[in-house]
């Protein structure tokens, strides 16, 4: 499968935004912030089934906080998640493709807008199709570890992943981005992945990290990325939900170890309890912080700039005016 979209590419939206793209923020932090309860094991993609209408909102105020690209709101939403809430496979498939509808939906519509007012400053945003971890299905906090056992090898995870990853293709997003990836046997199925069903989209994969060293199962990011750089099905690689003061010497070590275009996205530097499923004290950096650490960032190397879990639009808003011709 696959399909080719005469779309704007991924290397054409860094472009236009000057040679460095904003992508959006945390999502689940914004729904709350919107009173809507997530603390369930499908995450923010729990509004798929409660409040749709919501998640199109979020979208548009992070089309309007600047960002170039739009990830979408399944980075929880699996065929299995789905099953054990009791929905039946096809419901499953048409909630991840939902995701996909809403985000294009809110990209199209605020776009037109745009129409009327020639002289504006936004870019035409892309869609990525958020794909979460193994771990993150797991809802165990194994995505901060990459420990998933000894059990799942590369077949497990690829089989968890095909499905999902052919519905959301099939509901036409401009890129796909595989999310908090913590292990080298992640990545290569992910990798295996792309090539197996003949992805034509560009694609994106984010690890996670901890140390600022290594992925969270300790495996180097030189063992990583070395699996990365053969295929040219991924377009760009980086970090997310980590936390920021980690993203400065990780963009460093990256750009050694890969000619793709780096992509960060970090949290605000609170620590998730994967266990608990709550936020701990630590260390939080302010959107002005942000303002400061985007223009760092592109000037090492970044070509996508956003935030993740605990980052919101007015994050998202900085780090545009940022990035976009006003400096700290």
């Amino acid at each position: 499968m696959g399909l080719k979209k005469a779309t704007t590419s991924l290397e054409e939206v860094i472009e236009k935004a000057g040679g460095c793209a904003v992508v959006d923020g945390g999502f689940a932090t914004q729904l709350e912030r919107h009173g809507a309860a997530i603390n369930d094991p499908l995450w923010s993609a729990v509004c798929l089934i409660k409040d749709p209408d919501l998640i199109k909102r979020v979208h548009l105020e992070y089309l309007e906080a600047g960002a170039d690209v739009l990830v979408t709101s399944s980075y929880q939403a699996t065929i299995p998640g789905f099953l054990s809430r009791g929905l039946s496979i096809e419901e499953g498939e048409l909630l991840l493709k939902k995701s996909v509808k809403l985000a294009v939906e809110a990209r199209n519509s605020f776009w037109d807008a745009l129409k009327v007012t020639p002289e504006h400053q936004y870019n035409r945003a892309l869609v990525a199709a958020s794909i979460g971890s193994y771990g993150a299905y797991l809802a165990d906090g194994s995505e901060y570890s990459g420990c998933y056992g000894p059990k799942v090898n590369v077949d497990k995870l690829k089989d968890f992943h095909r499905r999902r990853l052919q519905v959301l293709v099939e509901a036409g997003p401009d890129l796909l981005a595989f999310e908090t990836i913590p292990n080298k046997l992640e990545a290569q199925a992910c990798v295996e992945l792309l090539e197996e069903e003949n992805i034509q989209i560009p694609s994106w994969i984010c690890f996670t990290s901890v140390d600022g060293e290594n992925a969270p199962s300790g495996e180097s990011f030189k063992e990583c990325l070395d699996i990365i750089n053969k295929s040219n099905k991924i377009h760009a690689v980086g970090i997310n939900c980590a936390p920021p003061h980690l993203i400065q010497s990780l963009i460093c070590k990256f750009k050694e170890l890969t000619n793709k275009a780096i992509v960060v996205y970090p949290n605000s530097g609170e620590i998730w309890d994967g266990k608990a499923k709550r936020w701990l004290p630590a260390k939080s950096f302010d959107d002005d912080n942000f303002e400061c650490f985007a223009t760092s960032w592109r000037d090492a190397g970044a070509k996508l700039i956003g935030g993740c879990c605990r980052t919101t639009p007015s994050t998202v808003q900085v780090i545009s005016k940022a990035l976009k011709g006003n400096s700290c």
